[in-house]
């Protein structure tokens, strides 16, 4: 029998006997009347024991340890109460079951923890009917679901997660993109962030004695344990995790200043909805009834790492900020700008034109890795690196241990009804093959703890396609739902806050608190930090959601960056989607006579005008813009080639095709882009690490933009 089957039996097993005893029980009793423990030696068993208590642990199932007064262990007892592995009743409403339902059929089979988002969903609406879809339910799409990437992305999450919940230190080779190379890292991993459609670990770097972030992409290679310890860390009770969710891409790393940027009337409100939270805005002093509607000129103060990064920021608003200091920032941002203007210059062109040695069909495929250079800079493993290898026991996967628990539960209750179940429709339920489905039956079959104390017996009658089921007398020890494993609860509650308040009314956010209250703890700080999306856009989702199930038009007033304009639409709402760079409105545009797609954030005003519309049966909102939603890439009617420096090569490579490789490490890629404004405003954040070679229109509409940003007065 295999090593991890031998370990499920024996710690449910010593569940179902902790709770049958109802009493404290001592380690000789244990030994002695559990399934697995009997044939081992004093020490085998102490280790097994140990083990299968601390695995226990951080599944979420505590146990209670007396200590005598005088310290002796073997004289200690253990017992499990009912309240730390039964799950409370939870009082759901119809409509937050049918939009927790809606949740699962969303990111079923896309999802990172669809597997343990289907059983938790499973034990939280324990005997209520599945519930019809509301209409409102219909009315979302997801352009990102929160998909592993691939089973390379897939088995270094999971490897990531078990070694969370265990305090296990990791190694792996990752790649920096700032030095250009792959080096061994060994990391105390503390939490998963999940932001813009990448995973990330935040943990405690050995190498640079602090904490850092790593994007579970740029891993290399196995992620492996560092030791053969049970433990290696604790967690420092000080870490936040929702710090590094709500940082701007200029606020990683150690802060070096407060930028200040007065920004104009035209999108001081969109700002304030984008990026009110990395900082403050305050209303600058002039008309005060103008202020108090989120008029006029704002000021905005943020904390800022990145220099750079900060004024890539500052430039991309297009001359609709003014920088104001601290003067270092000012004189990084006219350092920048000149050596925009420079670049994009005729009389300064040919410098850009070193000898060229085109890239090799793979260039830029590796995702960012370098390619040979980067292989060749890869350093060889040297002593102290743990055993990579090293595995005292089989561990198990936490989506097993409560895939057993709640197929027990399934049967006992279909026993004690006098029920068959239908094969296919179990493993339809749970999401699993027969085979699997016979394996599991086969270890439930034998979780005792002696002298005919079984938890039931299930037999597969194949030439039926059933399963027959006799609870056995302790069968009650599982005839509740379980309580949710930790990666139950981060499921449920991550991928409540994958979709936030997109589907129906508020019916997902009651949902959340309510298991929160049920569980006692917010999953989201003990294992995965969804981040918010680009803006608050809350309000006017709830407004649109009413729209779209009443078929009601909406009249917009939307910012159209690309041409720096408000304009009013009116438009017949369809569904709302969600994408790398927040959620998106899927409307017919009556004067356009087309779909169009409308963000969130950028709607700064949003009407319902109680007239109808009939919905257009050759329009599927859902389906139309799923490509570019999730890679962030529209379809484009014209190309362009843009030189980009030694420094910043690597991010392009990670974003667009190279089409050559020069001999200084800078490339030439190809951008598509269907407006010249939004490939000037790519160049402008690039700040001046970026030079459009051709089109001609669109490096001259860069110098115009340039032009621009210097005329915007008292950057000083």
């Amino acid at each position: 029998m295999a090593k991890d089957t031998e370990k499920l039996i024996r710690q449910l097993s010593m569940i179902s006997y902790l709770m049958a005893e109802r009493r404290p029980v001592t380690a000789h009793e244990i030994r002695r009347d559990v399934e697995g423990y009997a044939g081992m030696n004093e020490d085998a068993f102490a280790r097994r024991f140990y083990a299968d208590r601390s695995e226990l642990d951080s599944l979420g199932i505590a146990l209670t340890v007396e200590k005598p007064i005088d310290g002796a262990a073997e004289q200690e007892t253990y017992s499990l109460r009912s309240e730390n592995f039964h799950l409370p009743a939870i009082e759901f409403s119809n409509e937050e079951l049918a939009a927790l339902q809606t949740a699962l059929s969303l990111l079923d089979g896309e999802f990172a923890y669809a597997e343990p988002l289907r059983l938790a969903l499973q034990q939280i609406t324990w005997g209520r009917p599945s519930p019809l879809r509301a209409p409102e339910q219909g009315a979302v799409a997801l352009g990102i679901t929160a998909s592993a990437g691939g089973h390379e992305l897939s088995a270094r999450l999971a490897k990531i997660e078990t070694a969370i919940f265990r305090n296990k230190t990791i190694v792996f080779d990752y790649y920096t993109m700032e030095r250009d190379e792959v080096s061994a890292r060994r990391v105390d991993p503390y939490h998963l962030l999940f932001q813009g459609g990448q995973f990330y670990l935040l943990g405690y770097s050995h190498e640079r004695a602090a904490i850092r972030v790593f994007r579970l992409s740029r891993i290399r290679g196995r992620v492996a344990y560092a030791t053969k310890a049970e433990h290696d860390f604790k967690r420092p009770v000080d870490f936040d995790p929702r710090s590094y969710a709500n940082r701007a891409e200029w606020q990683f790393g150690d802060e070096s200043g407060v930028a200040e940027i007065v920004l104009s009337e035209r999108i001081g409100w969109h700002i304030e909805r984008h990026f009110g939270r990395y900082g403050e805005i305050l209303p600058i002093t002039g008309d005060s009834e103008s202020d108090d509607e989120g008029e006029g000129e704002r000021l905005f103060r943020t904390p800022y790492s990145n220099a750079r990064m900060m004024v890539a920021w500052v430039l991309g608003l297009g001359g609709h900020g003014r920088l104001l200091g601290p003067p270092e920032l000012v004189d990084e941002l006219e350092r920048r700008l000149i050596t925009l203007q420079e670049r994009h210059s005729e009389a300064l062109t040919p410098e850009l034109e070193v000898s060229a040695e085109p890239a090799g069909p793979d260039a830029g495929a590796d995702g960012g890795a370098g390619g040979d250079a980067a292989a060749a800079k890869r350093p060889r493993r040297r002593g102290g690196g743990g055993d990579r290898d090293s595995r005292s026991e089989a561990t198990i996967r936490p989506e097993r241990f409560a895939r057993l628990v709640t197929l027990a539960s399934i049967l006992i209750q279909a026993g004690r009804e006098g029920n068959r179940l239908k094969i296919a429709e179990v493993c339809e339920r749970l999401k699993i093959s027969e085979d699997e489905l016979r394996e599991d039956v086969s270890v439930l079959n034998v979780v005792n703890f002696g002298g005919g104390s079984y938890v039931l017996y299930a037999e597969m009658l194949d030439d039926r396609g059933e399963i027959e089921v006799d609870p056995e007398p302790y069968s009650d020890n599982f005839d509740r739902p379980a309580r949710l494993l930790p990666v139950e609860a981060k499921a449920l509650v991550a991928a409540i806050d994958l979709i936030g308040e997109h589907v129906g009314e508020g019916s997902l956010a009651s949902a959340r608190e309510k298991i929160v209250a049920a569980l006692g703890v917010d999953p989201m700080d003990q294992g995965l930090q969804v981040a918010e999306g680009a803006g608050d856009d809350s309000q006017v989702a709830r407004l649109l959601s009413r729209a779209i199930v009443a078929h009601e038009l909406v009249e917009l007033e939307y910012y159209k960056v690309n041409e720096d304009e408000l304009t009013e639409r009116e438009v017949e709402p369809y569904a709302l989607t969600n994408g790398r760079e927040g959620w998106y409105l899927a409307a017919f545009d009556q004067a356009k006579g087309a779909i169009r797609h409308f963000r969130l954030d950028r709607v700064k005003r949003a009407e319902l005008t109680g007239e109808k519309f009939q919905r257009r049966p050759d329009v599927d909102a859902g389906t139309e813009a799923a490509d570019w939603l999730r890679t962030g890439e529209v379809e484009a009617s014209r190309t362009a080639r843009v030189w980009v420096s030694q420094e910043r090569a690597r991010w392009a490579r990670e974003r667009w095709r190279v089409l050559e490789q020069w001999r200084d490490g800078s490339v030439v890629v190809q951008v598509g882009f269907a407006g010249t404004d939004w490939l000037v405003r790519e160049v402008l954040r690039e700040a001046g690490d970026a030079a459009v070679l051709e089109p001609d229109d669109a490096r001259h509409a860069v110098l115009d933009a340039i032009a621009k940003v210097r005329a915007v007065p008292a950057i000083v």
